[in-house]
């Protein structure tokens, strides 16, 4: 990636990416706290229709490279090589569009087989229980073949995992399992009496959420990104009842918060993992200390150690369609 590609990418993405949300916003710009420095009120302007950034506190500003080169006080080579091992959604629209032929192509899509892959669920802390809701996919990029677990989103594109590769490929989206019928059904939601959803940012939470989880019936999003959040947004403003499972980090933080200004009735969970960065880190964590129920099947209930904050939250969930999961 080179300076004019990164300057490209709508720097609200790139603020996103690391956990800054607007206070306000319209079609032409958005007004951010200072992301440098503590403030009470907004001063950070970034103006949409050129893709700049003003600092009105400090009399600043510039284009995405100046922004980062500022925010992680490096080099220019340093913020590309940082921009680089971002997963800029935008970014990899722009390739897909500006090649004639894609660099990569999918060979084979079919269920879970590969012994390598169900060792790395399990190391996860993720059972075949979770086997229904995923792919193996097999896969070229270049001249190298490649396989993974794949998660699918609403457009078609698989979220991609194994014990080296992290990527994605096709058009990035949001992800829907609709639980009620165990199987991934992505119908029309106003076509279906859904009341529940489960919220998460990555495919793996969603999946430690349903090895945990015996008896959950509603639907289950998962944002595949949180530069999704605005689309994610739209989605849930479908569901009466929404349920939170997002990361404990900075950004998880931000973009609940953003979330629930949007559905002050949402519930936050992520009291269950405080201690962990997100549930899937939980999940791997508690299997650790529970080795000897690890050999057989994973309980499907909380530990015992969370059993306090377990009961402050699940009766809040049980609302939502009786968490009966059908079999």
């Amino acid at each position: 990636m080179n300076c004019k590609q990164f300057n490209t990418i709508p720097l609200e993405e790139v603020l996103l990416s690391l956990g800054h949300l607007p206070t306000k916003q319209n079609e032409k710009e958005a007004w951010y706290l200072n992301p440098f420095a503590i403030e009470s009120q907004a001063s950070f302007k970034l103006n949409k229709r050129i893709n700049s950034w003003y600092l009105h506190s400090e009399g600043v500003g510039g284009n995405n490279t100046d922004f980062m080169k500022k925010y992680l006080n490096t080099s220019v080579n340093e913020v590309l090589d940082w921009a680089q091992k971002q997963n800029f959604s935008s970014f990899h629209q722009q390739q897909q569009i500006k090649k004639s032929e894609p660099d990569y192509r999918i060979d084979e899509i079919f269920d879970l087989q590969n012994p390598n892959l169900k060792q790395y669920l399990q190391g996860r802390g993720l059972s075949p229980k979770v086997y229904d809701y995923i792919k193996e996919v097999q896969f070229t990029i270049g001249n190298k073949k490649l396989y993974a677990i794949g998660f699918e989103n609403l457009s078609g594109g698989f979220e991609l995992r194994n014990a080296f590769y992290k990527g994605s490929l096709l058009k990035k989206d949001v992800s829907l399992i609709d639980l009620s019928i165990n199987g991934q059904n992505k119908s029309n939601i106003q076509d279906r009496d859904v009341k529940g959803v489960a919220v998460f940012e990555g495919f793996l939470d969603a999946l430690s959420f349903i090895e945990l989880q015996k008896s959950f019936a509603g639907d289950i999003l998962v944002m595949n990104s949180i530069a999704l959040l605005n689309k994610s947004i739209e989605h849930l403003k479908n569901y009466p009842d929404i349920h939170l499972f997002l990361d404990n980090d900075n950004a998880g933080i931000k973009c609940r918060s953003e979330i629930i200004k949007f559905f002050p009735e949402a519930k936050d969970h992520s009291g269950i993992y405080s201690n962990h960065k997100d549930l899937n880190e939980f999940l791997i964590q508690r299997m650790k200390n529970n080795v000897p129920n690890i050999a057989g099947k994973l309980s499907e209930k909380f530990p015992e150690q969370e059993k306090q904050q377990v009961r402050d939250q699940e009766p809040e969930i049980k609302k939502s369609n009786g968490f009966k999961r059908k079999r």
